[in-house]
């Protein structure tokens, strides 16, 4: 049966997802197996221990996202017998799905739900965002997000063969039609009318810069995770990812950043005495 994209993806992965007695949200590594198709469990441990070591090397504790257990399951008889399994996080998850079978279509689909989550959780625990009240501290604090991961994202283009000025801007054009429906940068100038000697970035309020900054981190990962190399292939994963982002909008209810009002230029909320001062 193919399986549909959005709410019902939602849903899926949402419907296993368990609460413990701390309301802590967590995932059972044998529902998930089961959810991505695998048909037995031993083939999906090798998964789960790629997912650990892309853990350790993000610099993250295995055991904070990984917990092994025993789950006693009835066999009949009232008799019960020990099944090992794994308690994960919601970025245990996410781990896991990037580093699953890439040819299964729940694979694929669970790799946008998890990271658009995780990215989302990221930004919620971050303490700096959570003490930001008004939209416009939020706009210079994710301004100042996307600077820094937009450096990260031409390192990592670099690297797969996007090396000139003209090779980088075609780049990024890419993202942006994969974003905003097909639309370029110089289409997105002309459609929110901005003259073109403005930066797209510094006219996006909160939302929109959001969602570009999961476009850019998101790209970037798939660019080194994959080993991309050849300026039409990162051309076209970071279209690839532009158009995972937008579905995800659209399955949230979100309104198209193409449709998202013009803000006000960023440079002029920049001042001394901003304790978010964009860089």
């Amino acid at each position: 049966m193919k399986i549909k994209t959005s709410n019902k993806t939602k849903t899926v992965f949402e419907k296993i997802k368990k609460i413990d007695s701390k309301k802590n949200e967590y995932w059972s590594a044998r529902d998930l197996a089961k959810i991505l198709e695998y048909s037995e469990y031993r083939h999906f441990k090798a998964v789960i221990d790629k997912a650990k070591e892309a853990c350790k090397n993000s610099g993250q504790k295995i055991i904070d996202h990984f917990e092994e257990v025993l789950d006693m399951v009835g066999i009949g008889s009232g008799a019960s017998r020990p099944l090992d399994n794994v308690i994960l996080s919601r970025y245990a998850c996410y781990l896991i799905v990037q580093n699953a079978s890439p040819d299964k279509e729940i694979v694929a689909l669970g790799q946008t739900y998890f990271a658009v989550q995780t990215r989302i959780q990221e930004i919620q625990q971050t303490q700096d965002y959570n003490d930001l009240v008004t939209e416009e501290e939020k706009r210079l604090f994710l301004r100042n997000e996307m600077t820094s991961h937009n450096k990260k994202l031409a390192d990592a283009a670099k690297k797969a063969g996007v090396i000139t000025p003209i090779d980088y801007a075609i780049f990024q054009n890419h993202g942006y039609m994969g974003l905003y429906g097909g639309l370029d940068a110089k289409k997105i100038h002309k459609n929110k009318g901005l003259k073109k000697s403005e930066n797209i970035l510094d006219h996006m309020g909160s939302t929109e810069l959001a969602a570009n900054l999961f476009r850019a981190t998101q790209t970037e990962e798939k660019l080194k995770r994959e080993n991309i190399v050849g300026k039409a292939k990162a051309n076209q994963a970071h279209n690839e990812v532009g158009k995972k982002v937008r579905a995800t909008i659209k399955e949230l209810g979100g309104t198209m950043p193409e449709n998202l009002p013009v803000a006000a230029s960023i440079k002029n909320l920049n001042s001394p005495k901003k304790k978010n001062k964009i860089t």
